[in-house]
């Protein structure tokens, strides 16, 4: 990665179950990075967010939201609520006069405990579940290209590479007066599958197909993170790109998942 990557906001700690790789690279064209993540292994908490790139300030946002619901979660509030909880602290703190009355991200959060997860998100930055051979999509996208897809107008592909792909129908900030709706899903996450947070810096640049080629490829955590962000940037960089890769533990039951 570049020298432009920024560091993970949280402090290690090395007893965690959970492994993990985690990394953010400016891209070739953006001139500062306005993607945020953060996470706290005590809690099994991993947050990527991805400030509006056509808002002021998005960097603001980004690392408001994700300073907020790891501070909301610490504090014992469920992860779709501490979510909902940002948008107003977004909000609140263009109107004081930090970033921009305007700014605004997305957020995609997971949060581990024994072998249960739960994903929740607003916007189109994604998470992916990988058990070794399939990569399934465990969010759906807030965004006007997705309700082309839904709608049966647009394929995944063109959707993908859509001029008008990063416009969202929801996000953290920028719309006033109604509470942000925040999805989440739920189940167990098996022995050797991994859960993949990333904005849409990589999948932009990376279908879902390529994407499963370099989780497959052996490697740590870290070095299939590095790999994804590698290739997102050989192959364009048009955007902040940001990643992070968890895994199951050894201790993890093996059965099917339930989704």
């Amino acid at each position: 990665m570049s020298d432009n990557a920024s560091p993970t906001p949280s402090v290690p700690r090395h007893n965690s179950p959970w492994a993990y790789g985690h990394g953010t690279d400016i891209g070739k064209i953006r001139r500062h990075n306005e993607d945020a993540y953060g996470l706290d292994e005590e809690l099994g908490l991993f947050l990527v967010a991805d400030g509006m790139g056509g808002h002021a300030a998005g960097d603001v946002a980004s690392r408001l939201t994700v300073e907020h619901v790891l501070q909301a979660v610490r504090a014992g509030e469920p992860l779709p609520e501490a979510i909902a909880a940002a948008h107003q602290v977004v909000l609140d703190a263009g109107d004081q006069g930090i970033g921009d009355p305007n700014m605004g991200t997305t957020i995609v959060a997971l949060q581990l405990w024994q072998h249960q997860f739960e994903v929740a998100w607003v916007g189109d930055s994604r998470a992916y579940l990988w058990d070794g051979r399939h990569l399934t999509q465990l969010t759906h996208d807030h965004s006007t290209v997705q309700e082309l897809v839904d709608l049966g107008y647009l394929s995944r592909e063109d959707a993908r590479i859509h001029p008008y792909a990063g416009l969202l129908t929801r996000s953290i900030g920028i719309t006033r007066g109604e509470r942000v709706e925040v999805d989440h899903v739920s189940g167990v996450l098996r022995r050797e599958e991994q859960i993949l947070l990333c904005s849409d810096g990589l999948t932009t640049e990376l279908p879902d197909a390529a994407i499963a080629e370099l989780l497959a490829t052996p490697g740590t955590e870290q070095e299939k993170v590095d790999l994804l962000i590698q290739v997102a940037l050989e192959v364009g960089g048009n955007d902040n790109i940001t990643a992070i890769l968890v895994s199951a533990p050894d201790t993890a039951p093996g059965e099917p998942g339930l989704f």
